[in-house]
């Protein structure tokens, strides 16, 4: 597998981005944010001065983190805006050579008490998503959905309904995510999603791993994140599983400890930023090589007795 992360948690401009995935030894970036504006967003001059940073250091963008159809997005807002982010990313995606996006499915519809509506309006999420990933499909860009708060990441069954209902959808699954998900196929108070149970119904979908780690207190919502093995998400379970599968996709880490994408008030120091997220990515290199895993430049191959690599 390769190593990438969402720098973007590390700094906020491209050059400090670049500054931690070099020191990591990495050659990948999932691109999401420059200085606050996801990548799909810049202004043409700005999106350019990033596509030439990353080629002078040779750091390939493995997925464009986009915020299409994402847990902040209604499934009512307008379409033509919608797909005009979708050209946007084609384009820009095309520049960087990039293949993969990430997607969601829309916000989930809740009811007054803040738990979901009977009718999350499911026809016409599949019919913007099947029209959003045919374009992607089009331009031989691979789509994937995560697992996150959305209308696909409320269960593992959602997740399954989903990309049964769209084709070209495939599957990128975070570790942390499940934790930290309530399990709305469950009663109120609804539980938190178990990660081994979702990862064992999932994995065989999916094309690209996130690595987080934490927990979501059921009683007041308040979440936590940790460095991967410290938490409940059984990261080293599912990396281990990955590497007997013969998993030869992305790993891209999303620390969520100094920084959260999603939560403006978890903010930290620069120094801090860019420590966390090194340490982050040492600790996960070094739960590969305890399983059993060679790391070297970013890409973690699995070790037999004689020696060789699979």
């Amino acid at each position: 597998m390769y190593l990438s992360g969402f720098a973007d948690e590390a700094a906020d401009d491209i050059i400090g981005q670049i500054e931690v995935i070099k020191v990591l030894g990495w050659k990948g970036i999932e691109l999401r944010s420059v200085d606050g504006i996801n990548a799909h967003d810049l202004p043409d001059k700005d999106f350019e001065a990033v596509r030439r940073a990353l080629d002078k250091a040779a750091i390939e963008v493995n997925c464009l983190g986009s915020t299409i159809a994402n847990w902040g997005k209604k499934v009512d807002e307008d379409r033509a805006a919608t797909l005009a982010t979708v050209e946007r990313a084609i384009t820009r995606m095309k520049a960087l050579g990039t293949k993969m996006i990430r997607i969601m499915s829309y916000a989930i519809d809740l009811d007054e008490q803040g738990r979901p509506l009977a009718d999350q309006r499911f026809s016409e999420r599949v019919s913007r998503l099947n029209e959003i990933c045919g374009r992607f499909a089009a331009e031989g860009i691979t789509p994937v959905h995560e697992n996150c708060l959305n209308y696909g990441g409320m269960s593992w069954g959602h997740t399954l309904e989903l990309m049964d209902a769209v084709p070209d959808l495939r599957l990128v699954f975070d570790t942390g995510n499940p934790g930290l998900t309530p399990d709305f196929s469950k009663p109120y108070p609804y539980p938190n999603q178990d990660s081994w149970e979702t990862w064992e119904r999932l994995k065989s979908k999916v094309v690209h791993l996130h690595v987080k780690d934490g927990w979501r207190n059921p009683e007041n919502g308040e979440e936590t994140y940790v460095y991967p093995g410290e938490g409940p998400s059984r990261v080293s379970d599912i990396l281990a599983d990955c590497l007997v599968m013969g998993y030869s996709g992305w790993l891209t880490i999303e620390p969520h400890m100094a920084v959260v994408f999603h939560d403006a008030s978890v903010h930290s120091p620069a120094e801090r930023r860019k420590a966390v997220f090194i340490e982050y990515g040492r600790r996960v290199e070094s739960m590969l090589e305890g399983l059993g895993a060679k790391v070297a430049d970013g890409v973690a191959a699995t070790c037999w007795a004689n020696g060789g690599t699979a």
